[in-house]
């Protein structure tokens, strides 16, 4: 693929296949994310093979992929690094349901590169490690109830899937947020125990807190609102947070499911120089096989270490999974490779602003380099919470994304979430993508 446009083939093969799919799959996919068709077919890709930053679908389509599995494939697709390694895995067994050599080894390169982990625990999805650091909190303060910010995701799991995507109607007044199940058959008592509060709004966050006093076991947040088109924390407001949750005996968590070592070695934590009491890994930590971690203070932790809060799980850190996170860890250990992650996504980001001022499209592009989205907001302005991004167009975003569907890069389809970019972006890739938002924008 060139900088030049090249219109894809047709995708009747998708379409086949998820019609095959609906007879055996709860409304046709694995995820309630994955029903991600923009544009004039009611249908996903399917996705058949990859390698490095490309993806090829049923049809033979190729793609320049800024998804890259919501940021875990961060080394690429098929990484020979991930693959040498897990050969010899796969030959001598998987996993155990025991204790292994692996995960001891990976708990000590996390040390190595988190500034507030002094004790590791694995578990195997973001959710269930957002479910352990909740679980950890609740355990040392002893108190129930979790702070959360308005539109800030962290799982589908009941503990906290309290106000990600309220609706106008049912989010309340902005300075007293509701806390609005994420969907039906979640008990009315998860949600009570679950305070919402807008982000970046310091007055409200001391509101909040003083509302509560002594009720509090966490703050949780995303430190870039990965979910939220990557809104970024105001100058000031993550030390903020650190001050008023030390004062107060809270614990405050990171959820660096996103941020985690894919922003830098350190993650968010080391980019604001902000330390958490715990916080939570998944995505890029295992380069695109299933495992996530939550880690933290040794004081926090320690009521785990001692078996007094418990978690399990037969999965933890698999033999399989905790040898493809080494791996990627050990590389990503390494700032060259994510600085020139950054520049590549910095790269791709100028040319959006480019082309939206050319032609005169109101937009902001948010984030970082490795992480990043393109929001059509009325005035241009970057959203600051999660209630400015009602006011963007999310239609001219679903046109965008097809535009680009169209010329060969294959991005997040949801206008509230955000692009990825791997290590193994090549100058070529990147000199292509540009040229297909140039492309994207003039259609639009």
């Amino acid at each position: 693929m060139n900088g030049e446009f090249q219109a894809l083939g047709g995708t009747d093969r998708s379409r086949v296949w998820f019609e095959r799919a609906q007879e055996s799959l709860a409304g046709g996919i694995s995820s309630s994310s994955r029903l991600t068709s923009t544009g004039p077919h009611p249908y996903p890709l399917y996705m058949q093979s990859g390698s490095g930053t490309r993806i090829r679908d049923v049809d033979g389509n190729e793609y320049i992929d800024y998804l890259i599995s919501y940021g875990s494939a961060v080394l690429g697709h098929a990484s020979p690094l991930i693959t040498q390694a897990l050969t010899g895995v796969l030959s001598t067994g998987t996993m155990f349901g025991t204790c292994n050599v692996p995960e001891v080894e990976l708990a000590e390169q996390i040390r190595q590169m988190v500034p507030c982990a002094d004790l590791v625990r694995f578990a195997n999805s973001g959710s269930e490690a957002v479910q352990g650091a909740v679980r950890a909190a609740r355990g040392y303060t002893g108190r129930s109830r979790i702070v959360k910010f308005e539109g800030h995701y962290h799982g589908w799991s009941d503990t906290l899937a309290i106000s990600n995507r309220p609706g106008e109607s049912e989010a309340g007044p902005y300075d007293a947020p509701h806390s609005v199940p994420h969907s039906p058959g979640i008990p009315a008592g998860v949600v009570d125990d679950v305070v919402v509060c807008p982000w970046n709004d310091p007055a409200a966050l001391r509101t909040v807190l003083d509302a509560h006093r002594g009720e509090l076991a966490a703050v949780i947040c995303e430190p870039i609102v990965a979910n939220n088109a990557c809104t970024m924390p105001g100058p000031g407001y993550l030390d903020l947070l650190r001050e008023e949750c030390t004062g107060r005996g809270i614990v405050l968590i990171f959820d660096e499911v996103c941020t985690g070592f894919r922003t830098g070695p350190a993650g968010a934590q080391g980019l604001f120089g902000v330390l958490p009491d715990l916080a939570v890994f998944s995505k890029a930590l295992g380069g695109g096989l299933p495992i996530a971690a939550f880690a933290g203070r040794r004081e926090v932790m320690e009521p785990l270490a001692e078996g007094r809060v418990k978690h399990g799980g037969t999965y933890n850190a698999s033999p399989l999974c905790a040898t493809a996170a080494l791996v990627t860890l050990r590389a990503l250990a390494d700032p060259a490779v994510t600085k020139r992650i950054d520049e590549a996504g910095r790269r791709v980001m100028e040319a959006v602003r480019r082309a939206a001022r050319d032609r005169g499209v109101p937009c902001t592009v948010q984030g970082v380099g490795a992480m990043f989205q393109v929001v059509f907001t009325p005035d241009g302005a970057p959203s600051r919470r999660y209630r400015d991004l009602v006011r963007a167009d999310q239609a001219r975003y679903d046109v965008f994304r097809h535009e680009l569907l169209k010329r060969g890069v294959h991005s997040n389809a949801y206008g509230m979430a955000c692009w990825f970019v791997s290590a193994s972006v090549t100058e070529d890739e990147l000199a292509a993508t540009c040229a297909a938002v140039e492309g994207a924008f003039t259609a639009l």
